[in-house]
């Protein structure tokens, strides 16, 4: 890969007062490079155990054998024994916390509800004791098919409670796509709602939820959850109302302890290629990782009110929506519906409304924020309680790093800025509030007790300013100790193409290309395939959605390779326009060869009226590819916004037609 532009050197300090009262200081890197086994292992103490672990930390790397590349082989705190949900709820309310809001919940028509932990742990408890009365135990699989409700929060930990192993789908996705996640989990039960709130109306859910359930022979209920009151199909014997199940059941139960290595939940990877891969995380590695990560780059107070706007079947939110917070006893806001609805400005009345701290949100919603307001965000909000913003999903250009903090901000507020997947549990890279110089466009420098680097292709650091490949040089608690049923695609994905390399046998290997800079800052340049190799330069994606969105006149940009006779790939730009209205093609043409070099110039721009996303809010690359090429479209069950596609297809057409004119 060419050499890297690093396109944006401001260095914000620390705000003044923040260090005095931060979490950790600046000691915490030294202390954690000294011993990280140890370090975990005082992390791990923050939590409540059973029994204490016996052996802190094993690890089996890949190995060639005469039957091939071993199987690696991870534990965290092996022998310990402990309750994530006991963790999350109970322990607060022994603490005397009971009364404390855990959970504010606005639904999208703008119903609303106070959840205290002592409510909590009565539904959670109520909720362990339906799926006990449904056959669920230990190791049984419950796949949750459900929008952002209480209830979402609830069934997790309830699985969690009686170490049933939960999944959580967005309830969004397709019959199809929950259908496979029925069959590769095996799972015993299916937890779904009537309908859901999306966009300003009642959609209903069941019919989906049927056609994925139909003829499943290991699933053996549905639990319904009540949530438009819409008429819904019905299959006797099978289905049955959570209002009939966990309503109606004892608040009274005692979590059961079990070990840390013991599953806590699979979830599922996206992707346009290939079936997703269900990982697989544990309970006290991934706890201990989740809570101490959150309690650590969040800063989290007691007071504070935190605001992680992901979907709950995303990982961010698993970590940062559900187990992070909980863990530490914060008070946070869960929000059903969309960010335009019914109006664009709902995010900041919820700010307002819950006076909320800590705001974690996606750069694809940064940017869309940029193209409705402009430059600066609309009067008659009082956002002052703000007081950290996060963002997390996938690299944010440094223009849309600027315009939070000028905005939502205040031009003073620390921007957490995380680099992580769902193989790794929580963040990996990201600065810690009050220590580390921030850097818009880079999620700066690796948590305390992990080691990533930027590695050429012998497995060597590469220099400043030369581009690599991301990995993780030792292993880490919330690490995912496997693929569900397929533990040769978890060593070949992850592990196999560093295998023998380092101090710990194996590097694992992120998938995504980034550079280092001067000061140790990575700075990510998207995954490994999301580059375009014109005429045999490798440029990166990002780089040049970067230049595209920092013309007033880009919302956002999608950029792709394509199949060019001369060049072998060619620069598409997929655009959005912002508030400032339409650019010209060569204008933008003219800012690319500015910014990178006249060789990243798009050949090709095409105007689109919204880009396919994850429901992480990462930008579906490649399939903005295979639109253009009119490829039959690989799996697209991971999107958030499926009407996009014809959208894309729709200005492909337009714009070869005005090409060919």
């Amino acid at each position: 890969m060419a050499e890297a532009r690093l396109i944006e050197n401001r260095v914000f300090a620390p705000p003044a007062g923040f260090a005095a009262q931060a979490n950790v200081g600046p000691e915490i890197y030294d202390e954690a490079a000294a011993d990280p086994v140890a370090f975990w292992e005082r992390a791990a103490s923050r939590l409540d155990w059973a029994s204490p672990w016996e052996t802190a930390h094993t690890w089996d790397p890949p190995v060639e054998t005469a039957d091939g590349l071993s199987i690696p082989r991870a534990t965290w705190f092996a022998g310990g024994r402990l309750n994530a949900a006991y963790n999350c709820v109970d322990r607060h309310v022994v603490a005397g916390r009971g009364d404390k809001v855990a959970l504010f919940f606005e639904g999208e028509p703008g119903d609303r509800e106070a959840v205290t932990y002592a409510d909590l742990q009565r539904r959670v408890s109520r909720a362990a004791n339906g799926l006990l009365s449904l056959g669920i135990g230990p190791g049984d699989r419950v796949v949750v098919y459900l929008p952002v409700l209480v209830e979402t929060v609830v069934i997790a930990l309830a699985c969690a409670r009686i170490g049933a192993v939960h999944s959580l789908v967005f309830g969004g996705f397709s019959a199809e796509a929950v259908r496979f996640r029925l069959e590769d989990t095996g799972a015993k039960l299916l937890v779904t709602t009537d309908g859901q709130n999306r966009r300003g109306k009642p959609v209903e859910v069941k019919s989906a939820a049927d056609e994925a359930a139909r003829d499943l022979p290991d699933l053996e209920h549905v639990l319904v959850v009540r949530r438009t009151g819409q008429d819904v199909p019905w299959t006797a014997g099978r289905d049955v109302w959570w209002h009939d199940v966990v309503d109606a059941a004892s608040p009274e139960h005692e979590a059961q302890a079990f070990d840390a290595e013991h599953p806590l939940f699979i979830i599922y990877t996206s992707g346009t290629t290939g079936k997703p891969k269900g990982l697989v995380h544990t309970t006290g590695g991934y706890l201990t990782h989740a809570s101490w990560a959150h309690w650590a780059h969040f800063d989290a107070k007691p007071d504070d009110v935190h605001w992680c706007t992901a979907d709950l079947a995303w990982v961010t939110a698993h970590t940062y929506e559900i187990y992070g917070p909980l863990s530490n006893g914060l008070t946070q806001v869960i929000y059903e519906g969309t960010p335009d609805a019914p109006h664009r400005e709902r995010h900041l009345e919820i700010i307002e409304r819950y006076g909320v701290t800590v705001y974690y949100t996606a750069p694809t919603l940064i940017r869309t924020f940029m193209t409705w307001w402009g430059d600066r965000i609309p009067d008659g909000h009082d956002i002052s309680t703000l007081r950290l913003l996060g963002t997390v999903g996938e690299a944010i250009n440094p223009e849309a790093w600027i315009w939070f903090r000028e905005n939502h901000g205040r031009g003073e507020l620390p921007i957490i800025d995380t680099w992580w997947q769902s193989e790794t549990g929580a963040a990996m890279i990201v600065p810690l509030p009050g220590v580390t110089p921030l850097k818009p466009g880079s999620a700066t420098v690796a948590l305390p007790g992990t080691d990533v680097a930027v590695v050429d292709e012998q497995g060597e650091p590469v220099a400043p300013g030369r581009a690599g490949t991301l990995v993780v040089r030792r292993p880490w608690p919330g690490m995912a100790r496997t693929v569900w049923g397929n533990a040769e695609r978890y060593r070949d994905s992850y592990w196999a193409p560093y295998a023998g390399k380092g101090e710990f046998g194996a590097y694992y290997v992120a998938g995504d290309g980034a550079t280092i800079d001067d000061d140790g800052c990575i700075w990510i340049l998207g995954r490994l395939d999301d580059v375009v190799n014109v005429s045999g330069h490798r440029l990166s994606t990002i780089e040049i959605e970067s230049s595209l969105v920092a013309h007033a006149a880009v919302g956002e940009a999608g950029v792709a390779g394509v199949t060019d006779p001369v060049t072998g790939q060619a620069v598409a730009a997929f655009v959005v326009d912002g508030a400032a209205g339409s650019a010209d093609h060569d204008e933008l043409r003219r800012q690319v060869a500015r910014d990178i070099g006249p060789i990243a110039k798009p050949k090709h721009i095409v105007r689109v009226p919204e880009l396919p996303k994850t429901r992480s809010g990462k930008i579906m690359r490649r399939l903005l590819a295979q639109l253009w090429h009119g490829d039959e479209l690989g799996d697209t069950t991971s999107l958030q916004n499926p009407w996009a596609v014809d959208g894309v297809r729709d200005a492909i057409a337009a714009a070869r037609e005005k090409e060919n004119a």
